[in-house]
């Protein structure tokens, strides 16, 4: 897919780019479309990160369109919202069961993957998630498979972090119950990192995202327990609000988050009240690297903002998707074509699937300094 960007997105006449994309497009028409889903929350509180996941997988779409799709045959992303709840997430896979599709990206969090897998597996529908990674889903056979390390690997490089540089021994935590697949499970492996090197985790301070949640009587909680650091396991919204609690009660507490929040959302609320923030990224936002440089501009000049790391592993897993069917025999599942080949190339480094369909990824720490994310 780097090829694709390379030819599109290079081109100094950006009309004769769309040019030639309308054309390529017009000259697919009397081919039958190959339907590739795409299920997130794209409303509600967590909606910057399934918006960031879909314009990644509508980019790569293009882009692979704009070539002349897969055997001529353009490809046609069908997008859903599961709106972050299991019910609902669940109808939605089944609309895209129905029509058809070859496989699905998504879902984004780690709640609704554990809800939507075993529909999946009876289907099976292979669901190929940019950014869900709960320990729950590490090493099944199953339909699910990620772009994206579990959270063993973004918890341990924090907790290290946080007691050897940063000096801090007692945590308190707040964390999100409505995505507890993914916070319980990033707190399981913090606090075996923390703990085991003497640090000290409490209190644990558990609330379900939500318009009413009162979030000044939990930051007061912590305060009362008098920490050094409060770690913040929520969406970029409710961390921003916390975040800012915080700081008009307390300015000697450090603050950081994991994964979830490092969205440009955190920064555009949170404001002042972030700044000097640990915030764990999927993504090197300063990478230098030719495949990201021309991603990135690329995904800028289609949406007007930063991918940030929702933009960059929908990107990846559409690719991976897209790769696999180009080089699918007949008869051949999506999924065992991904197993079978195991390594592709991402927009910024390579993804190597293991026999349960896991991949590994780098975690990045930052500082959120002058309303910008620096790469420590």
């Amino acid at each position: 897919m780097k090829a694709i960007a390379a030819r599109c997105y290079r081109i100094a006449d950006k009309a004769v780019c769309l040019f030639l994309a309308l054309f390529i497009i017009v000259a697919c028409e009397d081919h039958e479309p190959i339907k590739v889903g795409f299920l997130a929350g794209i409303s509600g509180r967590v909606a910057d990160l399934g918006i960031g996941g879909r314009n990644g997988a509508m980019l790569a779409t293009e882009m692979l369109n704009a070539s002349g799709g897969i055997d001529g045959r353009p490809l046609q992303l069908i997008v859903e919202d599961d709106k972050q709840d299991a019910g609902q997430a669940k109808v939605a896979l089944q609309r895209l069961i129905d029509q058809k599709v070859v496989a699905v990206i998504g879902p984004m969090t780690s709640s609704m993957a554990v809800a939507l897998t075993p529909l999946a597996n009876q289907a099976q529908m292979l669901l190929l998630s940019p950014t869900a990674t709960s320990t729950v889903l590490d090493r099944k056979n199953d339909y699910f498979m990620r772009v994206i390390a579990s959270t063993a690997s973004h918890a341990t490089k924090s907790a290290n972090f946080h007691f050897h540089d940063q000096g801090i021994r007692h945590a308190a935590v707040i964390h999100d119950t409505k995505n507890r697949a993914y916070t319980q499970s990033w707190l399981n492996d913090y606090r075996k990192v923390f703990e085991g090197l003497g640090g000290q985790i409490g209190p644990v301070i558990p609330f379900e995202s939500g318009n009413l949640v009162k979030f000044a009587g939990l930051v007061d909680q912590v305060i009362d327990s008098a920490p050094d650091s409060l770690l913040i396991l929520a969406n970029s919204v409710d961390a921003a609000s916390m975040a800012q609690q915080l700081r008009r009660k307390n300015d000697s507490i450090l603050f950081s988050t994991s994964e979830w929040a490092a969205t440009e959302r955190l920064i555009e609320l949170g404001g002042k009240a972030v700044e000097g923030g640990i915030v764990a990224q999927f993504i090197d936002r300063n990478s230098s690297d030719p495949s990201y440089r021309s991603f990135k501009e690329a995904y800028y000049e289609r949406f007007g903002q930063q991918p940030g790391f929702a933009g960059l592993t929908g990107f990846d897993a559409a690719n991976v998707v897209f790769d696999a069917l180009e080089i699918k025999e007949a008869n051949e599942h999506i999924r065992d074509v991904i197993l079978r080949i195991s390594r592709f190339q991402g927009a910024q480094a390579e993804l190597v699937f293991d026999e349960y369909g896991d991949t590994q990824r780098q975690t990045f720490l930052t500082t959120v300094r002058d309303g910008q994310y620096v790469r420590r």
